[in-house]
């Protein structure tokens, strides 16, 4: 027991250290990072925004980052799967705790979510953010593209979110619309997976259905999405109810006929050329899960975003 530690969200030696607190015990910030408002040293910065005020179907979504940080204590800091190797060793990692947030004034929400995204990232390489429904992507995509430029938009998704916008509403079925219009992301270069409803408008950007991927391989669906991208930098948002409602029942509007938590994690594991610049995980909705289903899906989606960013930063070593 004598190398052994607990809560090492806050007893971190360093931000690249190790942990080694029980599953079933110890502060529960993502994969066990250092907890900290202190961005000094950190490359990559873990985020929670708990909003679901946008939401058109079941609320729950701002109990997600809590939700995902719980089901990430499963990864217990050994060589992670399937990246094989530990993803903090040399991408020093924290976790930025959450976004404070006026719960009786919704119209500054975006304002507030924005300037301090812009603030981490100023400070930071790499953001992953945990929500929240998906009205926060918007904001998210403002500060990104301050920093970076237009960028191109991998969603991974149940629904297109380009629903009739006028610019004022708080929705999360159409942050997609707007970061078309106001020229955040490059539609040529965007790309939907896994869409099984159907907005009036597709903005021009590609759209692979959720009955078109049970007919491809996980390796065929990753090097469509590098291609279709054209080496563009990205920004990937990964709405949880993409996957089969089997597969995610804890969110707000799940639809059937969706591919399994398998299939699309293969598909993640394929994306290591895409230049991202960074992501979130969105819609986890804990009061309509079972067993923490979702919550284990949307902490494994986040883990192979950081997996597919320290593979990039080794191979650039």
């Amino acid at each position: 027991m004598a190398k052994k530690t607990i809560d090492h969200a806050f007893t971190a030696p360093s931000l690249t250290s190790a942990a080694s607190d029980p599953t079933h015990a110890g502060v529960l910030s993502f994969m066990r990072r250092r907890y900290s408002k202190n961005l000094e040293g950190a490359s990559t910065v873990v985020w929670g925004i708990p909003f679901d005020a946008a939401t058109s179907n079941r609320p729950g979504a701002r109990f997600g980052p809590q939700a995902i940080r719980r089901a990430s204590a499963i990864f217990d800091n050994d060589p992670q799967y399937p990246f094989a190797r530990d993803l903090f060793e040399s991408m020093p990692t924290i976790d930025y705790g959450d976004c404070l947030l006026d719960y009786g004034n919704h119209w500054q929400t975006p304002e507030t979510i924005e300037q301090e995204a812009r603030n981490i990232i100023a400070d930071s390489d790499y953001l992953l953010t945990l929500g929240g429904d998906h009205f926060i992507t918007w904001p998210l995509l403002k500060a990104h593209v301050a920093k970076h430029g237009p960028l191109a938009l991998v969603q991974f998704d149940a629904h297109q979110d380009t629903w009739f916008d006028d610019g004022k509403r708080i929705d999360h079925g159409s942050f997609v619309v707007r970061a078309v219009r106001d020229g955040l992301i490059d539609p040529d270069r965007s790309i939907q997976i896994g869409i099984r409803t159907r907005a009036p408008e597709d903005c021009g950007i590609k759209i692979l259905y959720g009955y078109e991927l049970e007919d491809m391989r996980a390796a065929d669906i990753a090097s469509l999405i590098v291609r279709h991208t054209g080496g563009l930098p990205t920004y990937l948002t990964f709405d949880i109810d993409c996957l089969d409602p089997a597969f995610a029942p804890g969110t707000g509007t799940p639809v059937a006929g969706g591919p399994s938590s398998a299939k699309i994690l293969s598909v993640l594991r394929g994306l290591g050329q895409l230049d991202i610049r960074g992501s979130d995980v969105v819609e986890v909705a804990p009061a309509y899960d079972h067993a923490d289903i979702t919550a284990i899906a949307g902490a494994t989606v986040a883990m192979y975003m950081l997996g597919l960013r320290a593979e990039r930063l080794a191979r650039s070593t």
